[in-house]
């Protein structure tokens, strides 16, 4: 019978074979900052993420022995993708995707790899051993998890950092019903006095108790969020149309350590396929489907996505851009043509009154005609 010390071994070995370059083992104890957790969502930093509030995912996240009473360890990994200096720059005409979504889905790549790795386990084992696997899909506080393993620690941008690779990697969990070694927790604070992260946010929504207002932060406007990007936020997001990676990208950790051979899972499938803004806000159904099929940019749908295209056309845009915002003040989804009339409304010049004026003739949704009409004393008060 293989030993606990034996096992863990092998199992590490195994996983970085699989391509997880961090590996940790940590015990499934009850989180000793849920405090932290529950008084974030009793302050509706949770934004409109419903399901992090269930009473039953409270529970779970309490006490991880609720999601698998038989778990004696948890394994955590961590694999690197790709930071944002590869591929070049998504930035002017193309907009800005956060690089997570450089590469293919990793809630596609990733679970193949748990179930594989959960196999190994077993053969070893010599027998089937109970598990639950997650890779952010699952009720598990996965950062402290992560720190308790001796992954890294929660920097204050709210992401996990390693020493050695920064912060820019997937997390993944496994919960086993059978006993590991477990790695000592990572007990250092790497921060220091940096503020960085806090200081670079574009909307303040970094909270000093390492926690994020959801409410502001532009991976969850962009992301998250179904229905519209509140205004006064939109002119914040500059040309961001999937994601934020800033806080990461002024880290000195990442700045130093990130390299950009961030392993072979996740290379980026964009290079080949950059097309701009307008031709993006475009898109049918049909293409946008196709054009993101395996891609992480598929969570936010087209309706999401083009809101954010237009939001960022408008933030950035100029008057060769006000035709295809024309066009989509006629798209079938009112959501597409309330943002496309907002982003009219910050490009100078008469074509964008005359396209305002003209879809109101025919407009019925209210809220796009408010938008519409804001938009126009927009483009009236610039004259």
């Amino acid at each position: 019978m293989i030993s606990p010390s034996e096992l863990t071994k092998a199992t590490k070995k195994e996983a970085h074979r699989l391509g997880f370059q961090l590996v940790g083992v940590t015990t499934p104890d009850p989180p000793a900052h849920l405090d932290v957790y529950v008084q974030w969502l009793d302050a509706s930093h949770h934004a409109g993420m419903g399901w992090m509030a269930a009473e039953r995912n409270r529970q779970r996240r309490a006490d991880p022995l609720q999601i698998l009473p038989e778990c004696e360890t948890v394994l955590v990994l961590g694999v690197r993708y790709p930071p944002p200096s590869v591929p070049p720059d998504f930035r002017g005409e193309t907009g800005v995707v956060a690089s997570y979504a450089w590469g293919d889905d990793y809630h596609d790549v990733l679970p193949e790899r748990l179930r594989a790795l959960v196999s190994f386990i077993e053969t070893q084992a010599g027998r089937p051993v109970p598990n639950r696997c997650y890779t952010d899909t699952g009720p598990i506080l996965e950062r402290e998890l992560a720190q308790r393993a001796g992954l890294g620690w929660i920097g204050k941008n709210t992401n996990l950092i390693n020493p050695n690779i920064g912060s820019y990697f997937f997390l993944a969990e496994i919960l086993l019903g059978i006993k590991l070694e477990v790695d000592a927790p990572f007990a250092a604070d790497r921060c220091g006095t940096c503020t960085r992260c806090i200081d670079a946010c574009p909307t303040n929504c970094i909270l000093p108790n390492r926690t994020i207002d959801s409410n502001g932060c532009i991976s969850y406007l962009t992301i998250e969020l179904k229905a519209s990007i509140p205004a006064e936020l939109r002119p914040k997001i500059g040309d961001h149309i999937f994601g934020c990676d800033i806080c990461q990208q002024v880290c000195p950790w990442n700045q130093r350590f990130a390299r950009p051979d961030a392993g072979r899972l996740f290379r980026p499938r964009l290079e080949e396929d950059n097309p701009t803004l307008r031709h993006d806000l475009a898109l049918s159904p049909q293409e946008f489907n196709r054009k993101f099929a395996g891609s992480p940019i598929k969570r936010t749908k087209r309706r999401g996505y083009l809101r954010n295209v237009a939001v960022a056309l408008g933030n950035t845009g100029s008057a060769s851009d006000i035709p295809a915002l024309a066009r989509a003040l006629h798209d079938d989804e009112p959501l597409i043509r309330a943002h496309a009339a907002w982003a009219l409304g910050q490009i100078d010049g008469d074509e964008s009154a005359n396209a305002l004026t003209t879809a109101a003739r025919t407009e019925v949704d209210e809220i796009v005609l408010t938008e519409i009409q804001s938009a126009l004393t927009e483009c009236y008060d610039r004259r």
